[in-house]
């Protein structure tokens, strides 16, 4: 078991209801012209798959898919969507299940890598994804830049959300590269709120590209966004696409 964060029942039954915006068509659909032009004719691996929001689509474009997810809570929600023989899933962490088959692609979106809280664990998970790919296959990443510039000397905290209904802001461990959201999300019409916190390990993607190296996976490509904004300084995120040599 890796350092992860196990998502509970009641995270992942509210999931899909929390995370709307992100299924919209405007945000999804160019994730999915990416990933599929990407894949090509080949079958692709999801690590931490959740419950499907991009790998039940992907599959219904015609790519096959298969997941690796740590939640059994998560999958069960996928498995509500399509069946185990059309998108199978393995129980398992990302940095070292291993699932039966080689991939064009094996990628990992909305900031997942992120959940494996030690440098060690994310160089096992690009050597897992690695040992999943076929030669001249690819390793895709989506993962915001941590927000450090926002963070003024002796502030410890960056607000990343402060709307009717959430309150979202990030704690920063710059030593430790551990970051910290939390949530307070509005519960109904009577003034209650849920507090939520989950831990992630933020990486510079000079750091990611040095992992790939070390996982034998070559740079080919980084953008600020799956319609392929240039990468600049003031990119809030990056997608960035290893290859494996062919």
């Amino acid at each position: 078991m890796t350092s992860s964060e196990l998502w509970s029942r009641e995270t992942a039954e509210r999931y899909d209801a929390e995370e709307t915006e992100l299924s919209c068509a405007a945000v999804l659909e160019p994730t999915l012209d990416f990933l599929a032009a990407l894949a090509g004719s080949g079958p692709a691996l999801e690590f931490a798959i959740g419950t499907g929001r991009v790998g039940v689509p992907l599959r219904r474009r015609g790519v096959p898919v298969a997941g690796i997810e740590l939640s059994e809570h998560m999958a069960a929600v996928l498995r509500r969507k399509i069946d185990e023989d059309t998108l199978p899933v393995t129980i398992g962490d990302m940095a070292t299940t291993v699932v039966p088959g080689e991939f064009t692609l094996v990628y990992l979106v909305y900031n997942t890598i992120s959940n494996l809280l030690t440098q060690d664990e994310q160089v096992a998970c690009f050597r897992n994804a690695a040992r999943h790919l076929l030669p001249g296959g690819r390793f895709v990443i989506e993962l915001n830049v941590p927000p450090l510039r926002f963070l003024p000397p002796g502030q410890v905290a960056v607000p990343f959300d402060v709307s009717e209904r959430h309150l979202g802001f990030d704690t920063i461990d710059p030593v430790e590269q551990i970051l910290v959201s939390h949530h307070f999300t509005r519960d109904g019409d009577d003034g209650r709120y849920r507090r939520e916190a989950s831990r992630h390990r933020y990486a510079w993607p000079a750091e990611l590209d040095l992992m790939a190296r070390l996982a034998g996976l070559e740079l080919e490509r980084r953008v600020a966004d799956w319609d392929g904004t240039p990468f600049t300084q003031d990119a809030r995120k990056h997608i960035s696409v290893w290859r494996k040599p062919a």
